[in-house]
């Protein structure tokens, strides 16, 4: 692939320099030269109508992955992988597409549309499947939980069954801190937690009731986000261990599928008592589906600045180029899913902190790793392929500093930490932000379980210390709370839409201040030689000292 892709570098147009010709800087001064205007010409690029929203497999990988790679030459980084700049990423698309109808039978009988009322599909690499009047039962959050004493399925055989579960995990609006997390969401409130811990039972079927507060997005994002072509890393079994079929319904319809078993009220309550025991439904679902199968191999992009003194060991930087590529158009008839915000700015971002430190006078003692993953929103898979084929040694890489969706509503007086209270890492940050004068907080909608959605969680898996941070809701120029009407407007109208293009008003001065910071926590952590670690509690901290001892 490696000559395959030097050729495609030369067909994009994308000029591959060796070197910076300015001046050597101090890191603050190379900091600085991060400018809003660098990273918005970046995403003009990366979120350009030619790119097709940058979907893996498609002209739109080939273009965004051969533009990062020339980017990475510029900014001085030696190839990261063997001499290439790509990392191959085996992958299958399967394009499934459900039957007319799911339907249900028993004592009440309904037909629920593709849709309008459930998402199915189905990683299974074979050409069909099918749910032929499947017992439908009713499993609460579908946790199995030892450390908080809580298993949904206990007693319970769902062998040949459709398990209908909650989203999000049973502390979510209990008014208990101390029960599971809160409204923190832990990882067993992530949707790809119910879809495996339902293989891992058995069940023939698995389907999340949607609502809109639990999950954090409403059901267009589920809808967009499932509908066509979906990929996944190949495996060796060939996905037979999963479900046949899981999916995602309305919460209408769920609450249709509960309320004819006889389940009415705060289903969210009941399920969330101690006592709870899942509930047979006395009903089934039949249900069909055809995959379209594609085997195909996308790519991450690495490049490696080697340090000058502990060139072995690592601090990461990752942020994933991929998007949605070509889907549903919206109302003005755009059907191209850009993703400026949702990822060109993070990509962006890391190239510039990669041309901040090529610019820097002092070399880092420790290599750095910038790493562009591919298949973010297709569920983490090219940080799960990278975190479990590294490049380099987990056990060495000392941080994985990850950026995402980054705020384009200018800078704020404060700094978001996802996940507050997970490592060491915080610690840094709080050192820079006291040097800006910021304040530090942490999730402002924790029950998102938003450390669980970016490409960091994965690197956290594997026990390395992992951060992500945004910009917090209090405008420097337009006040407290602004930032907070933002997200929420780009919740509301452009996340995961079509409507998340490239605009010359895009404020990304923002964006320029939080790679600012990582970059200096990243200078930082390049020049010591201790190891930064997980805060007592967090659940990855046992990897981490495990790895650590090898």
């Amino acid at each position: 692939m490696k000559n395959r892709y030097h050729y495609l570098l030369a067909l994009t147009g994308f000029a591959l320099l060796t070197g910076c010709t300015q001046d050597k800087k101090t890191g603050q001064e190379a900091a600085k030269a991060m400018s809003a205007d660098e990273i918005k010409s970046h995403i003009a690029i990366l979120a350009a109508d030619s790119l097709m929203g940058r979907k893996p497999f498609t002209e739109g990988e080939t273009k965004a992955t051969a533009y990062i790679a020339s980017e990475f030459k510029k900014a001085g980084l030696e190839p990261g992988n063997n001499g290439s700049y790509f990392q191959d990423v085996p992958m299958v698309e399967i394009t499934s597409t459900p039957s007319a109808t799911m339907q249900i039978s028993g004592k009440t009988s309904m037909s629920l549309h593709p849709s309008t009322d459930f998402v199915t599909f189905s990683r299974q690499e074979i050409d069909s499947v099918q749910l032929k009047n499947s017992p439908l039962v009713f499993a609460g959050y579908g946790v199995v939980a030892p450390e908080y004493h809580w298993n949904d399925y206990a007693g319970l055989d769902v062998k040949g069954k459709t398990v209908v579960v909650l989203v999000n995990d049973p502390g979510f609006k209990n008014g208990d801190p101390t029960f599971f997390k809160g409204d923190t969401m832990t990882y067993y409130g992530r949707w790809t937690y119910k879809f495996e811990e339902a293989a891992r039972q058995g069940a023939a079927g698995v389907l999340i009731i949607h609502q809109t507060e639990p999950a954090s997005y409403g059901w267009d994002v589920v809808s967009n986000s499932n509908t066509g072509a979906k990929l996944y890393l190949t495996q060796k079994d060939k996905h037979l261990s999963r479900c046949k079929v899981e999916g995602w319904v309305t919460e209408d319809a769920g609450k249709k599928l509960l309320a004819a078993a006889g389940i009415t009220g705060d289903i969210r309550a009941l399920a969330r008592k101690k006592d709870f025991k899942a509930i047979l439904l006395n009903m089934n679902v039949s249900l069909s589906i055809k995959n379209k199968l594609k085997y195909s191999t996308s790519h991450n992009v690495i490049g490696t600045l080697k340090g000058s003194t502990q060139p072995d060991e690592y601090v990461l930087y990752s942020a994933h180029w991929d998007h949605l590529g070509i889907g549903k158009p919206d109302a003005k008839g755009d059907s191209i899913y850009n993703g400026a915000v949702d990822n060109a700015s993070g990509v962006a971002a890391i190239i510039s902190v990669a041309k901040a430190f090529q610019q820097a006078k002092d070399k880092p003692k420790r290599s750095i790793v910038f790493l562009a993953v591919t298949a973010e929103e297709q569920g983490l898979l090219g940080s799960e392929y990278y975190a479990t084929h590294p490049v380099y040694p987990l056990n060495k890489t000392i941080a994985d500093l990850n950026m995402d969706a980054l705020g384009n509503y200018g800078e704020t007086k404060d700094i978001a930490i996802t996940g507050k209270g997970q490592n060491d890492l915080e610690d840094y940050v709080a050192e820079v932000a006291k040097q800006d004068g910021l304040t530090l907080i942490g999730d402002r909608h924790p029950g998102s379980g938003s450390y669980y959605r970016s490409d960091h969680f994965n690197f956290a898996k594997q026990g390395v210390p992992a951060l992500d941070i945004n910009n917090g809701s209090d405008s420097k120029t337009h006040g407290a709370g602004y930032g907070e009407q933002q997200q929420k407007e780009y919740g509301d109208n452009r996340y995961h839409q079509p409507a998340d293009n490239y605009s010359a008003d895009m404020d990304a001065t923002g964006m320029a201040q939080v790679a600012d910071i990582l970059y200096r926590v990243g200078t930082k952590l390049s020049n010591e030689s201790t190891f930064p670690g997980w805060k007592t509690g967090s659940e990855f901290k046992a990897v981490r000292d495990k790895a650590l001892a090898k």
